[in-house]
């Protein structure tokens, strides 16, 4: 690496003297040079002044050294540039892949998107948040937060120094907030839906089912005899392949459900009134060999489409979730929510619950339904008080 005084020449006139060159007064006069350590070119940097070159050059050599080096013009990919190349290039399934290209270009392309990467601080980052508050819901703004900062990760080391997102503040989520309906709600729920949706309220509230996986039952995955549901797969629509058969969203969502009797009574009348259709669709449950099937799915709309096709369901939903008295904004997934409530309420063990719901740890169980669990500190004073209190006087115990 070298400083370069590109205003005289290296070699003295015959008069001892610096001589100058054709760059005199022209441009920038000092000039740091290096060979960019990943791929070998050499590379320039000028400045006005020389302990300005002199300082990037000491920098430049001690991050080479400690294998720090990044490319200055990496640095300069905006945001929007570095975002769609990133997510393009994640292993996602497809309902997260949709998700994350929804979630950048909704929210976050417009506030920071033309900005070069190098150049976004921390201060952007909480501005962004605040911005977004007033748009999601505390839980949705983490899941964006979630997958930017996971962008901006991935960058660190490859053209910024290290990633703006952390130390961030993000508002509390507070899941006490959640709205669980009542049994008569959900009733009422299902006699507002029009006929040919209504059992999906009930089976829902009763099996705890994802809304994709509700949309992708087909017959052969119900069992009458011993009462249970099998989930093995998911309806979902992505932008590069519509509406397709998709995995379960994780492992331990493959499962076998309990069905409750009101709720197969419910799926029984509405099997008879509504017999199953057969659809066409991908399967892509095996995203290497995907294929075209016939579906022979519970629910469908009157045209024979999956309940994802055109918005239909959401058409209907939220008349009847206003008429049976639910909030605005509640959704197929509150019932899911229910369902959880439910067994926690009955005694349930985390352990229970997660393999219902399908979650892939306890842990997300327990996070998200952790202000369900009720009496816990009543039982922990029950447990204490058996340990702790002493027999009475002339009482005599068991050896």
């Amino acid at each position: 690496m070298a400083v370069d005084d590109l205003w005289y020449l290296a070699k003295p006139g015959p008069d001892g003297k610096k001589q100058r060159s054709q760059r005199y007064g022209r441009g920038k006069r000092w000039r740091v040079r290096w060979v960019d350590p990943n791929t070998g070119q050499p590379r320039t940097e000028s400045f006005e002044k020389k302990p300005d070159a002199e300082r990037f050059d000491a920098n430049t050599q001690a991050d080479i050294s400690r294998g720090q080096y990044l490319d200055l013009n990496a640095g300069k990919v905006t945001v929007r540039e570095y975002a769609e190349k990133w997510r393009q290039q994640q292993v996602h399934r497809d309902a997260t892949a949709a998700r994350i290209e929804s979630e950048f270009r909704l929210h976050l392309y417009d506030e920071i998107g033309d900005l070069a990467m190098g150049k976004v601080k921390p201060a952007h980052i909480q501005k962004w948040v605040k911005g977004r508050m007033d748009a999601l819901a505390p839980s949705s703004l983490m899941q964006v937060f979630t997958d930017v900062k996971a962008m901006f990760e991935s960058a660190v080391g490859e053209c910024i120094g290290k990633n703006p997102c952390k130390g961030a503040s993000l508002p509390e989520i507070d899941s006490k907030d959640r709205f669980i309906p009542t049994a008569e709600q959900i009733h009422a729920l299902s006699l507002a839906l029009k006929p040919r949706l209504a059992a999906i309220a009930m089976v829902t509230a009763g099996t705890g089912l994802r809304p994709g996986e509700v949309r992708g039952l087909e017959l052969e995955h119900v069992d009458f005899l011993r009462r249970t549901v099998r989930v093995e797969q998911q309806i979902i629509w992505s932008k590069p392949h519509g509406v397709h058969i998709a995995r379960p969203k994780t492992k331990t969502s493959y499962r076998t459900v309990e069905v409750p009797q009101v709720s197969l009574d419910a799926l029984a009348a509405h099997i008879q009134q509504f017999p199953p259709v057969e659809v066409e669709l991908e399967d892509r449950r095996d995203p290497r060999k995907p294929v075209r099937r016939t579906a022979t799915l519970l629910f469908t709309s009157e045209s024979g489409l999956s309940l994802h096709n055109g918005g239909y369901w959401h058409r209907w939903w939220s008349g009847a979730a206003k008429d049976a008295g639910l909030p605005a904004g509640f959704g197929l997934h509150g019932l899911r929510h229910y369902f959880a409530t439910a067994l926690i309420h009955a005694g349930r063990s985390v352990k229970v619950v997660q393999l219902a719901l399908g979650h892939s740890t306890p842990t997300i169980t327990l996070n998200t339904y952790v202000h369900e669990w009720p009496g816990q500190d009543e039982r922990t004073r029950d447990v204490l008080d058996a340990a702790l209190t002493l027999p009475s006087p002339g009482v005599v115990t068991a050896q």
